[in-house]
């Protein structure tokens, strides 16, 4: 039997070149990655943690105002046209503006601010500056900063948002 040699140098052979793919495609990767890392903005991180930590207490502080006067909203969306329909269960006068503040989770370029007006009986109407779609947290404040709703909510939803106040823990 013939041994066959083949005297053809290394790197016209199949198998250095199969076996070096691997390790090189991890370092492309590995410096697509640190590219990302480095370009993209981190906006769940805070710079100020001692501030945030202050102004929680201020938050709860309309979250139990918002209970006490028995508030709650109805969100209604169409297209870029939202609609509100706030009422409680005590006499409380109704602002004649609103806050509705739309925060995506994870990408605060996104973030829109709406200043919806009374039309009255509880009615607000007010427009958006772009189309969402996804889960976003909204917030309705009244402009003194007394109270405040909040809750999360599937844009693209056909059902209307519901917020009310939490439950006392």
């Amino acid at each position: 039997m013939a041994l066959q040699r083949d005297d053809a140098p290394w790197y016209k052979q199949r198998w250095p070149w199969f076996l070096m793919a691997g390790p090189a495609i991890v370092v492309v990767a590995g410096f697509v990655t640190l590219w990302y890392a480095i370009n993209s903005p981190n906006d769940l991180v805070t710079d100020d943690y001692y501030k945030e930590g202050m102004a929680i207490n201020q938050r709860l502080q309309r979250d139990h105002q918002v209970r006490s006067l028995g508030l709650h909203a109805d969100v209604m969306r169409s297209d870029r046209n939202l609609r509100l329909m706030l009422s409680a269960t005590s006499q409380v006068e109704l602002p004649a503006a609103i806050v509705l503040r739309l925060d995506h989770p994870t990408l605060a370029n996104l973030d829109q601010r709406v200043e919806m007006i009374a039309e009255g009986a509880g009615f607000y109407d007010g427009k958006l500056s772009a189309d969402i779609v996804g889960k976003w947290l909204v917030t309705i404040e009244d402009p003194a900063g007394q109270w405040r709703l909040h809750g999360k909510w599937q844009a693209d939803s056909e059902e209307p948002l519901r917020l009310q106040a939490a439950a006392e823990k």
